[in-house]
């Protein structure tokens, strides 16, 4: 497909990220001046361990540049900031060494200790986690940290017009806040020199010019200047400062940010800059339906995720409806990756209106690859689970009578696939499973099913296997064809839900799925 016709395409497209990309074509019709990269910005706080939510920011960013270049062809950049001259205001509950963290309360994280002793601060401990995992994914971004920007001068002459601006901006924030709080605040948040707290304490605006702002220490009346990190904002005008500062056309946020991103756009405005594009996204949920917290630690950490399915069924779970709240825990695995290999597999029979809404060409950049999957996932847990204690050879062992021939040198993404199940099954499916005798009508059933099966081939289609299932779960008393998969699934293999039979049973081999059903009856 020609570039030109692959634009047309997207300029027609209704999948999200070109929905998206639309506002900034609205934006700047004819593209930014001079042809200036159209730039995109993630947030990022880490006062804590970085998890999934964070990391979806940067991926759902990356898929609106990506649909971005496609319609335009225009160029692009993406900033991921790190807010790490905030003050330390709680220590979170999953690191070591709270109680040196807790010496440390109202400091710059970049001037904190790092507690895992690997880094110079808590901040670059929990800055490379996150840029590690954005190398891993191989996100083209530029990292920034607020403390080299603040420390660099890079914010002064912004900094100088909240100075000059500074009533301005205190009316669009007072209003919002509690009359006790209204009564100390500040936009502006000194570094004390003494103890290198950040201080919420009220400023008097000395000289804007020379960026020299008057305010009471430890109860000392002090003057200092608020340039070169001797200061930070308050987050609402950090966030409306940095827009203007660097000229930010897209960040999306979580709609419990909604009514923060208008006051930053106000000063942002204030300033002489103009509030962002974005999407506002639905929030993730935790497996109680808890919003997911750096600080609780409840989320799932970016590690959780990869021991049990792989990069692209976290980035297909990821893409999907952003505007919908979702849980994010483990139990989803499994059905991601089926989904996105699903996705996968009828990406090359799609024609490219089709194909620019799957989710697969979002997740890989618009480049998905040419790649099938024998056996799906949920089928590859069921036979480790009927296997027991097995290794990545035993599964491949009965891999091989399903696949004749097939090898991990020829499937290597089954092979890899098989890894994530083995853990899974050791970690989260083998404590629950449990297998239940069977009733009088599921036992003869089953007794029909164990003669059917001993009538058949050993090498007969899975096909072929499903049809015998069906007529037994039709004829076999049963008030609902599910009852009679229900009974199988828990009786065979002591889970609630399961494969298709044929395809298992074609897969676990004859005989084997025989020995299956004489453990039943044998309950």
């Amino acid at each position: 497909m020609t570039d030109d016709a692959r634009r047309s395409a997207a300029l027609e497209s209704k999948a999200w990220p070109y929905e998206e990309a639309r506002k900034l074509i609205k934006r700047w019709p004819d593209g930014k001046p001079h042809d200036a990269p159209m730039l995109f910005e993630t947030g990022y706080g880490p006062s804590g361990l970085p998890h999934i939510g964070t990391f979806q920011e940067v991926l759902r960013t990356t898929m609106v540049r990506r649909a971005y270049e496609e319609m335009t062809g225009r160029p692009t950049r993406l900033i991921a900031f790190s807010d790490d001259m905030d003050g330390l205001r709680k220590v979170p509950d999953n690191v070591p060494q709270r109680e040196m963290l807790a010496q440390h309360l109202g400091k710059p994280l970049s001037r904190i200790p790092d507690p895992f002793g690997k880094f110079d601060s808590f901040a670059a401990h929990n800055n490379a986690m996150l840029r590690d995992f954005l190398d891993r994914f191989g996100f083209e971004y530029e990292f920034a940290s607020s403390t080299d920007y603040y420390t660099s001068g890079r914010f002064d002459a912004t900094l100088r017009d909240v100075l000059r601006r500074y009533d301005d901006i205190m009316k669009v924030m007072l209003p919002t806040l509690r009359a006790e709080r209204q009564a100390t605040y500040s936009p502006v948040l000194p570094v004390s020199a003494k103890t290198g707290v950040v201080l919420q304490v009220p400023i008097e605006v000395v000289n804007a010019e020379a960026g020299i702002v008057r305010f009471v220490d430890e109860g000392e009346t002090v003057e200092q200047s608020i340039f070169g990190g001797q200061a930070k904002l308050q987050w609402k005008p950090d966030w409306g400062m940095r827009w203007a500062a660097l000229g930010v056309d897209y960040e999306m946020y979580g709609k419990d940010l909604i009514d923060s991103a208008i006051l930053s756009g106000k000063i942002a405005q204030i300033l002489g800059g103009r509030r962002p594009e974005g999407l506002i996204a639905e929030l993730f949920l935790d497996a109680q339906g808890e919003k997911i917290s750096k600080s609780k630690g409840n989320g799932l950490s970016i590690e959780e995720w990869l021991t049990y399915g792989p990069d692209e069924s976290l980035a297909f779970y990821i893409y999907r409806e952003p505007k919908k709240a979702k849980s994010l825990h483990l139990g989803l695995v499994p059905r991601a990756v089926d989904d996105y290999w699903q996705f996968l597999g009828n990406y090359e029979g799609q024609g490219w209106k089709e194909r620019l809404g799957n989710p697969v060409h979002h997740v890989h950049g618009g480049e998905p690859p040419a790649a099938t999957l024998p056996v799906t996932f949920g089928l590859l847990l069921n036979l480790v689970g009927v296997m027991g204690e097995a290794s990545r050879e035993q599964v491949w062992g009965y891999l091989a009578n399903y696949l004749p021939g097939a090898t991990a040198a020829d499937h290597p993404e089954l092979d890899r696939l098989i890894g994530y199940a083995l853990a899974y099954h050791r970690d989260f499916v083998a404590p629950t499973l449990h297998r239940r005798a069977p009733d009088a009508t599921e036992r003869a059933a089953l007794e029909r099913l164990d003669a059917a099966l001993a009538a058949l081939p050993a090498d007969a289609s899975a096909e072929d296997v499903q049809n015998e299932v069906y007529e037994i779960g039709k004829t076999g008393g049963f008030a609902e064809l599910r009852d009679w998969f229900k009974a199988l699934y828990e009786t065979l293999l002591g889970t609630s839900q399961g494969p298709r039979m044929g395809s298992f049973i074609r897969l676990y081999g004859i005989d084997n799925s025989r020995r299956l059903i004489a453990e039943a009856l044998a309950r």
